[in-house]
């Protein structure tokens, strides 16, 4: 059951943007706030101690999301993508400065006993991926605070993650097909 609710509430933040979309255009004032509030209650009551980490955007959101239904400001939902991309910023920032990199603890989950020769080819893949939370979260910002709604839910429900696959799916090829002819 706590599987089935941690996909069930993984899925529902992924699509935090359409939901807000959604909520703020055809719902009663409030109740997208409150709802997605109780998701990420949810999400931060099955967080594993291994994850622990990933607990601070969650707090962020639900203080978001519980101030904007409490000051009834619906734009304050609209920054939640920035607290993500900041958060996940800070993570793999911070495996930089200290060792290992995000994408390096990463692959080893899968390959405990990586090459050396790997290292500093996972910790420049670490610093694309900072330099994606850098533009996606500025862009976030821009959105949340200058574009439209439509706008807004177009980049953070689509264009970001489109991007995000895009680096994902590029660097698998690169790996796949580059690295493995060298």
């Amino acid at each position: 059951m706590r599987v089935v609710l941690q996909l069930v509430t993984g899925i529902l933040l992924l699509g935090y943007p359409v939901a807000v979309y959604f909520g703020l255009n055809y719902l009663p004032p409030g109740v997208i706030a409150l709802v997605l509030c109780l998701i990420l209650l949810l999400r931060l009551a099955m967080l594993k101690k291994q994850v622990k980490s990933m607990a601070i955007p969650v707090l962020v959101g639900i203080g978001l999301t519980a101030g904007s239904f409490i000051a009834k400001r619906n734009d304050w939902l609209l920054y939640y993508p920035v607290v993500i991309n900041l958060s996940m910023l800070a993570l793999f920032g911070y495996s930089l400065k200290r060792g290992p990199s995000m994408i390096e603890r990463l692959a080893r989950f899968k390959e405990p006993d990586l090459p050396n020769d790997a290292i500093p080819y996972l910790h420049r893949v670490t610093q694309i991926w900072c330099g994606l939370f850098i533009l996606n979260g500025t862009v976030a910002y821009y959105t949340a605070s200058y574009a439209s709604l439509e706008i807004w839910t177009l980049y953070n429900g689509f264009i970001a993650y489109l991007l995000i696959g895009l680096l994902l799916g590029g660097e698998w090829l690169y790996r796949t097909l580059w690295l493995k002819k060298s």
